[in-house]
Parts: C-alpha cells; structure tokens; sequence
C-alpha cells in the first residue's frame, strides 16, 4: 500500500472507534454552520486526545506536519463519516495569528487552552454599522492606565453563548486613516459590563448574537500585536477564514445527493430523469472540482505561510454561491418533506426520527442558513470590490 493508502486507513480506523453514535447522529442533523458548541467540544477533545485537534499549526504547538494530501483525506474522511463541524473560530483563525503576532508568553498561555478545548472563542468583528465594512467599526476602547476601556457592540457573534473568549477588534484611534486605528485585544467574556443576547436566525437556530460592551476593563495584556495594528492582523485572518477548506464537504454532500436521489422514492428518482436538474448537478459537480483546485493553493500557500492575496476573495464569492445551489437542489429533492418544522429531531441527545428523512429535516434550515453564505465573513460585493482594486487596479 502506498503512504497515503495507509494514512487514509488510519484515519477511517480512528474515525470508526471513537465518532459514537450519538456524534454522528449530531453531525447528520446539523443544519447550521458549525455544531453546537457541547457536541463539537466533545468531538475536538477526541481529536485532541489522538494529537489531531490542530493539523495545520507548525509542530511546536501541536500541528501535524502532514502533507496537502493528507490534510485532504483527513478533512474528506471526516466530511464522508458525518463527524460534527467544529467552529474554526478557535483553531483556524485565532490560534493562527497568535502564532504569528503573538509574543511568547502569549503563545505559552493560549495555544495549549486552545488546542486543549479549554478556551472556546468568539469572534468580535461585525457591528450594527459596520458588517463587511470593518473599517468604519466605531466599537472604542481608550486607554486607563494599565487597562482599555471598551463602550460598543459587535453583533452576528457565532457562539458567544457558549464561548469564554473572545477575539475583538476595536477602535483606539480616529486621527488618520480608518484602518490605521483599530487594535486587535484578546480577553475574557464575563468581564463585568459585557452583556450577550441572543439572535435567532430565519431557521430558527441560536448561532448569533449580539454583544454589548459598556465601560468593560480590559488589562493591556489582552493586546495582541502593536496599538492600531489591528487591520493587519484582521486581513491576515481573513485569508484564514477565507481561504479555508470546504470543497471537500460541498462535494460529499453532492455525493449523497446523488445516492439519496438513486435509493429514496419514485419521485425522487424521477428528478434524474429531469434534463434540466440533472444539468444544474453536473454543473455543479463541475464547479467543485475547479473550486478544489483553487482551494488546494490557497491552503498550500497559508500552509507555507505565503501570502494568498485576492484569490481568498475570489474562494469566499465562489464557496458561498456553491453552497447556495447545493441547497437549492437537497430542497428540490426533499419536496414536500422539507416543509416539516423538526428542531426536535436535530436537537442533540434526542433520538426521534425525522420524518421523511434526515436530509429532509435538515434542508430547509440549512437552505435558510445559507442564504447568509453570500454575506458573512464579508459579502460577495465587498470581495467583488477587492479584487476589483487589488488584482485589476479598478
């Protein structure tokens, strides 16, 4: 066998002695973006236990080594078993640029908690009036000695409910450029003055929420990085973010389409005698494989720690609209089952079953839920505008 045949067996051992049932089932019925926090924290501490909960950080904090092939595998094998989706907030996006702008003794203190699990992130970027705009955030923190002082909010807050930490970028100067004074600060989420309420999304999950901060003390070791060096250290996320991996689950979730199509119902398999959506399928099946592609470089460069540029830009228009036509055509084949409303059954520990099917519990709030796709971490029109002006000089 050669070395990746033997990489693959190991992870799909691995993955069939330790994904439980109850995992797995989680992971099927998962309409959102990224589990709950209880089920993928149970999840990354099992990866963290087999040394896999951060593949892709260098190996003195915990990473991997493996090669792009094996960073493929892993993220298709895992895709293929239905394991939870774990929230990249911690691991893939401030985890990354501790590592770059961090200093040691920050390095020291959150890479372990956050490859542990024992710190669990948000990400305290948007606000009421600066969503992909993020340089006219006014979220303000002045300085009081040895301290910040932070009055505002930051708002589409994924997880804050269940999160101990957050990542924010702030606003500590408004002399010069907008992007010159925003600063990038690390602290706690029960600090007093901040308050969490809850944004229940169109699909009816608590993802969101919207974070209030007033008068909260934040201690100056909380500042990652240098005052106002925050835009840097935001795009140098961003490419994180926008550049992550998600070819290999848009294609295994066309892969069980397909089957679904060939196996459930006379209706169902009518569709494929359908000219018109089997085109809309092929087209897409089409568009994962370029969209691989692409993806493979980008992820090679951020691996290598190059600079990616506007492909970034270019991956987050095309994932978001990949995802949207996939959901369209999961509702398609559910029909009249996706209209069912079925928290019940998606609720973790519950062992109802759905009706119709899984994929029909799960397809229309994940229908609604990407309909953001073309607007969270920055909208398609604000991407389309950066490459506009960074690769074509428009």
């Amino acid at each position: 066998m050669t070395e990746l045949a033997l990489f693959t067996d190991e992870v799909r051992t691995f993955i069939d002695e330790n994904l439980t049932p109850e995992l797995k089932r989680a992971g099927e019925l998962c309409a959102g973006i990224y589990a709950d926090q209880p089920v993928a924290l149970e999840w990354h501490k099992i990866l963290n236990h087999q040394g896999w909960a951060v593949p892709s950080w260098p190996v003195a904090w915990g990473g991997t080594d493996w090669s792009l092939e094996q960073h493929a595998i892993f993220a298709r094998e895992l895709t293929l078993s239905m394991a939870p989706s774990i929230s990249p907030n911690s691991t893939k996006m401030v985890g990354p640029v501790i590592i770059e702008f961090g200093s040691e003794e920050q390095k020291r203190h959150y890479l372990p908690r956050i490859r542990s699990g024992e710190d669990w992130w948000a990400q305290g970027y948007s606000e009421p009036g600066a969503g992909s705009d993020l340089a006219s955030l006014s979220c303000a923190a002045v300085r009081d000695g040895n301290h910040y002082i932070i009055n505002g909010s930051k708002i589409w807050t994924t997880h804050a409910q269940w999160s101990n930490k957050i990542f924010c970028l702030v606003r500590t100067d408004i002399s010069g450029k907008p992007q010159e004074g925003i600063t990038f600060l690390l602290f706690d989420l029960d600090l007093p003055g901040i308050e969490i309420k809850p944004l229940i999304s169109i699909s009816g999950d608590h993802e969101f929420n919207q974070v209030f901060f007033t008068d909260v003390r934040v201690p100056i070791t909380a500042l990652l990085g240098k005052d106002n060096q925050g835009w840097t250290i935001a795009k140098y996320l961003l490419q994180h973010e926008r550049g992550g991996r998600s070819a290999v689950g848009l294609k295994v979730k066309l892969e069980h389409l397909k089957a679904f199509l060939c196996n459930v119902g006379s209706k169902r398999s009518a569709l494929l005698e359908d000219d018109a959506y089997c085109r809309e399928l092929n087209r897409l099946e089409i568009s994962m494989e370029t969209f691989s592609s692409f993806e493979n470089k980008v992820f090679s460069a951020v691996a290598s720690g190059r600079p990616v540029g506007t492909i970034s830009s270019a991956l987050k228009i095309r994932r978001a609209e990949l995802k949207q036509q996939l959901a369209h055509c999961v509702m398609t084949a559910v029909d009249y089952y996706g209209l069912i409303y079925q928290p019940g059954v998606r609720t973790f520990g519950n062992n109802a079953e759905a009706i119709g099917s899984t994929m029909a519990a799960t397809a229309a709030p994940q229908y609604f839920n990407d309909r953001a796709a073309t607007i969270y971490a920055g909208s398609n029109e604000v991407q389309r505008n950066i490459i506009a002006k960074s690769t074509l000089g428009l």
